[in-house]
């Protein structure tokens, strides 16, 4: 399993358009074949830095989602949406293997 981390930058004035566009992923993204952690727009501190996370088996099956995510008429209306109202100023992709236990859990039997 491998996390996906978007980095976005986006325009402070258009905070509303990004929330938008975070909600129509909220439902595109886990209907094409990926786990959804979630869509995070600023709060405090930056006003330009948001992010989308979600988790995928592998890179090739990550190919196959996007695949998936360009013939979906959601995701092609929200690619849209963001070509229009140029809310977008950035987006980075990383994508991170966890090898930590998960939070709470110390691995030792109790």
């Amino acid at each position: 399993m491998i996390t996906c981390f978007i980095r976005y930058h986006i325009d402070p004035t258009k905070k509303a358009q990004f929330s938008a566009y975070a909600r129509n992923w909220g439902q595109a993204i886990p209907r094409c074949g990926a786990d959804l952690v979630g869509y995070f727009a600023p709060h405090e501190g930056s006003s330009t830095l948001a992010y989308g996370v979600y988790n995928i088996e592998s890179l090739a099956a990550y190919e196959a989602y996007r695949a998936r995510l360009a013939a979906d008429p959601l995701g092609q209306q929200n690619y849209e949406f963001a070509q229009r109202e140029r809310f977008l100023l950035r987006e980075d992709r990383t994508f991170l293997k966890l090898v930590s236990a998960p939070h709470g859990a110390s691995g030792k039997a109790g």
